[in-house]
């Protein structure tokens, strides 16, 4: 599937379109994209849709940030640039994560493509030069 994003303005509309299209197909969420496309900004707009009232920032230093969403449940939103080996996701629990049911938001997968689940759905965020992204998974 393909999605847009023509702008900041409406890049919650586009969270809710992305929603509607994953539902029920899989909650780890692996965000494949160049440094400054917007991994942190959709994952944001994703987080807020779904009821976040957490402050949401990308995990670089903490690997893993945990919110909640509307309905109570967590939600993980990782950043795994700064994993040198797959041992740290296995040291810090990562399979807990990942098999928790939970939604798993993970931007840098290329660092630990080996542990995650089968079903892990894949992301590309593509920048254009007019300034949209697009959103295929």
């Amino acid at each position: 599937m393909r999605l847009t994003i023509e702008s900041i303005e409406t890049i919650h509309e586009t969270a809710r379109e992305f929603l509607a299209a994953i539902d029920g197909k899989g909650c780890c969420l692996a965000f494949y994209a160049p440094m400054g496309a917007g991994k942190t900004t959709f994952i944001k707009a994703l987080c807020e849709v779904m009821g976040v009232k957490d402050v949401i920032t990308s995990p670089t230093f903490a690997i893993v940030n945990e919110y909640t969403d509307g309905r109570g449940r967590p939600v993980f939103h990782f950043d795994f640039y700064r994993i040198k080996k797959l041992e740290e996701v296995y040291d810090m629990g990562g399979e807990e994560y990942f098999y928790s049911g939970c939604y798993c938001f993970m931007e840098w997968p290329e660092m630990v493509e080996e542990a995650l689940p089968d079903e892990t759905i894949r992301i590309t965020i593509t920048p254009q030069e007019d300034g949209t992204r697009i959103i295929e998974f």
